[in-house]
């Protein structure tokens, strides 16, 4: 899939103020801050500076909509889970949830990992709530290139799926580098499949 259009359309700090998506398929990037997100969300648009790149954790602090091809949304939400400032984090993690709880136009979540670090007690309950809401995602390892050997990331995966529910299927994963763009191109191919599904339920 090739990126010819990317425009900003807004940014929100209240449920009450999303845009009308009515017919574009919509994909929501999270994880907890300094993750990556904003490194990914340039790489796959193919734009140096589309989302926020900062080495201070929790920078993006609204969910930032931007309109892809004229054909589907990407969703940049807030990093979850850190701030120094207490209301802040709060604000935060409640205008994820109900992003979550409330939108009904997710295609597909993008839940973000460093795959240097072991899975987090907050990352698990993330996923039992998207579990939980019915919400599909899939599961990006990012900075696979600042791993000296790879084995550790599939020792790494191989906790993190332990750790879920028993009853849960187990999500698509990638493995990326936005520096390197290592699995860029496999998560834009599973992008527009997904998008080519939803324009056949559409037309059917």
């Amino acid at each position: 899939m090739k990126i010819f259009s990317v425009k900003f359309k807004k940014s929100i700090s209240d449920i009450n103020q999303f845009i009308v998506n009515k017919n574009y398929p919509e994909y929501a990037f999270a994880g907890r801050s300094n993750v990556g997100k904003s490194s990914l969300i340039n790489c796959i648009t193919n734009r140096r500076s589309i989302a926020r790149v900062s080495s201070h954790p929790g920078s993006t602090k609204l969910i930032n909509h931007f309109i892809i091809n004229q054909e589907w949304y990407l969703i940049d939400l807030p990093g979850y889970g850190f701030s120094s400032n207490k209301y802040l984090k709060k604000t935060n993690n409640k205008l994820i949830i109900d992003y979550i709880f409330y939108r009904k136009t997710i295609t597909c979540l993008f839940l973000l990992i460093d795959c240097r670090i072991l899975m987090q007690k907050i990352d698990i309950n993330f996923i039992n709530f998207l579990n939980k809401k019915k919400i599909k995602f899939c599961i990006v390892f990012t900075k696979v290139d600042k791993l000296k050997n790879m084995n550790i990331l599939d020792h790494h995966i191989v906790s993190y799926f332990s750790k879920m529910k028993k009853k849960m299927i187990y999500p698509k994963y990638f493995k990326i580098s936005s520096k390197k763009k290592l699995g860029i191109k496999n998560m834009k191919q599973y992008i527009e499949e997904l998008n080519q599904l939803q324009k056949k339920a559409h037309y059917s």
